[in-house]
């Protein structure tokens, strides 16, 4: 097992914790009972997941002396809304959890981010624990503290900044993963590479083909290299007024392409895999990086499996769900863009003809 630590500034100590990550150690229940202050928990997961993993569970945490209360969710980013969080708060209020029962999320990014915004909001805050167990949450949802839910006009658009005592991070979980699911996690790894560590980048162009044949070794060291990255900005940039906003490469994009699709209709990481592909185009329009490096990362998400080309959706479509997006400020609409493989920047000086034909020509013609 390795652990990774979030670290935040020294007046915020309380609130830093431990990222776990291992094979097989979603068995050492230990380590949440070290972290709850009630011996009592609700474990929100999803239709999918809970057959899998919840009994177990609840089994080893009884073992322990810890009662739980299961919250089954329905399964899907399409139920990443209100009427599914109430669902939670039913299940709490019905059962009497009380403000020091934890809330454990079992399952993928959308059980996170919905268990995590109803801890933020139960009782004005009860303690939370993330136990992912797809890959993309693994390596990115489950980490930083952003909780919360879907609007029709805009993804993300509702929640709160709402960190985990821990996150438990159990690889094993990956081998139940549908091969979709895995690709999908496999574009927020890449995106790491392509913000602020370029000897990532080209670790993961040696290691794609290990990746998706579910190496654990290689899983392993990806799941923590994206985790130690991560944890580094998020200690920086809690709240997102500065450099975190680099976390959002190919996700302006990319909300709008899950969004005007229908969610869930594009997992989230195919979105932002074709959302990426047009800031490397929009960089390269800009004159920031050549057609090489654009090639590099169209080559690496292909490697992946993963959709290099958008989905035909008007161009004035794409801007007006552009306009939703969190990184605009006074109306101007920011884009996070790359001055080269390994370095990324916010930039709001988008001449709109470039912005146009960035779309144009990235979208599928069918």
């Amino acid at each position: 097992m390795q652990t990774v630590a979030v670290d935040f500034t020294p007046s915020l100590e309380k609130r830093s914790y431990p990222i776990h990550i291992g094979y097989g150690i979603l068995q050492q229940v230990d380590l949440i009972a070290s972290c709850l202050p009630q011996k009592r928990v609700a474990i929100v997961s999803n239709t999918t997941v809970a057959p899998l993993y919840l009994n177990k569970l609840r089994i080893r945490l009884e073992e322990k002396g810890v009662s739980s209360v299961p919250i089954i969710l329905p399964d899907g980013e399409a139920y990443k809304n209100w009427e599914t969080l109430n669902l939670i708060f039913d299940a709490l209020l019905e059962n009497h959890c009380e403000r020091n029962t934890a809330i454990l999320a079992l399952g993928g990014g959308v059980v996170g981010d919905l268990a995590g915004f109803a801890a933020a909001t139960y009782l004005r805050g009860v303690p939370f624990i993330q136990i992912p167990t797809t890959l993309l949450a693994q390596v990115d949802s489950s980490v930083g503290g952003k909780t919360g839910i879907n609007h029709p006009l805009g993804k993300n658009m509702i929640g709160a900044f709402y960190q985990p005592r821990m996150v438990l991070t159990d690889s094993a979980t990956l081998n139940t993963l549908p091969d979709r699911e895995l690709r999908a996690g496999l574009a927020e790894i890449i995106k790491y590479g392509l913000i602020r560590d370029p000897a990532f980048f080209e670790w993961l162009e040696q290691n794609m083909h290990r990746l998706l044949a579910r190496d654990p070794t290689i899983l392993n060291e990806a799941i923590q290299r994206s985790c130690e990255n991560k944890a580094e900005i998020v200690a920086a940039d809690e709240k997102e007024k500065g450099i975190r906003a680099l976390l959002n490469l190919g996700h302006t994009f990319g909300h709008a392409i899950e969004n005007g699709m229908g969610y869930g209709v594009w997992l989230h990481g195919e979105a932002v895999a074709a959302g990426t592909v047009m800031a490397a185009e929009l960089s390269r329009r800009m004159k920031l990086i050549s057609e090489a490096d654009v090639q590099r990362i169209r080559r690496i998400l292909l490697q992946a499996e993963l959709p290099v080309v958008a989905p035909k959706m008007p161009a004035e479509k794409y801007l007006q769900l552009m306009t939703l997006d969190k990184k605009v400020e006074a109306g101007k609409s920011r884009f996070i863009v790359l001055n080269r493989i390994g370095e990324a920047v916010m930039r709001a000086d988008i001449v709109p003809a470039i912005l146009n034909e960035t779309i144009l020509a990235c979208m599928s013609n069918e």
